[in-house]
């Protein structure tokens, strides 16, 4: 099974299964010297982390991370940086139930139609917890990032019909509402929108946004290494993710000009 790496000058290799001892990612091409230790990860796994609210999975999980190699003393060496998450809160007999059946929205068929099995447990590498990877790597590209002077910050635009008001945007509030919406009345009334559904044993969607400030110009190459596209490749693996936008995206093709 190829297609866990992602990247070419600074690469990110995720592993491990949603039911397996563990998760983690190989992150190759980072500079020496970096400061780096356990604790710069937390507070972006955190984020992620399963059972913060009612209206995620109930699995509890600390994620606690162990860096495994290329860190000495503090800093980067230049080597690859292996991190492990370690899986603890699994109940894979919960998932016997869907051994004899696919289910929908989900990689199960597609497992079975190109290897001939699949892990029903949860989903194996096609899980949400395989996103660990790519949050740990993305707390090392952060500091990189921040010493360029560039940052990124991502929020929740809308959940079913509640889109945030822009001009009620606040970046505290992206952090501390339960739906990561940066307008605290649109979180509230999500939330009662969220109850709503899950009493009708219903599913949401949403819209994430993520805004790139300091950019510089000239980033990427073509044809097929622009910015534009290795963004969009990357947030379309995401097993989730059925759509990206880039800047005003769809709603450009609407005007003239």
């Amino acid at each position: 099974m190829a297609g866990s790496t992602y990247g070419k000058i600074l690469t990110m290799t995720t592993w491990g299964e949603s039911h397996g001892a563990g998760v983690g990612v190989v992150v190759d091409g980072c500079p020496a010297g970096l400061a780096l230790c356990e604790e710069d990860v937390p507070r972006f796994l955190d984020r992620r982390k399963p059972g913060q609210s009612r209206f995620t999975t109930k699995r509890s999980e600390s994620d606690t991370v162990e860096i495994l190699s290329g860190v000495f003393e503090g800093r980067t060496t230049g080597t690859p940086i292996s991190m492990l998450v370690r899986n603890q809160d699994q109940h894979s007999k919960d998932y016997s139930e869907i051994a004899s059946y696919y289910r929908p929205g989900h990689a199960d068929f597609g497992f079975d139609s190109k290897y001939g099995f699949r892990d029903y447990r949860g989903g194996g590498r096609s899980s949400g917890r395989e996103t660990i990877g790519r949050v740990a790597a993305g707390a090392i590209a952060a500091k990189i990032l921040e010493q360029m002077g560039i940052t990124v910050f991502a929020y929740t635009r809308s959940i079913g019909p509640i889109d945030a008001d822009p001009a009620k945007y606040n970046r505290d509030t992206a952090r501390s509402t339960i739906t990561a919406m940066p307008d605290a009345e649109a979180d509230e009334k999500a939330c009662a929108y969220l109850h709503q559904a899950r009493e009708n044993c219903d599913s949401v969607g949403g819209c994430m946004e993520c805004l790139v400030e300091g950019l510089p110009a000239g980033i990427g190459d073509p044809v097929f290494e622009k910015l534009d596209a290795n963004l969009a490749k990357a947030i379309m693996s995401i097993g989730a993710v059925k759509a990206v936008e880039l800047g005003d995206g769809a709603e450009a093709a609407r005007h003239t000009g």
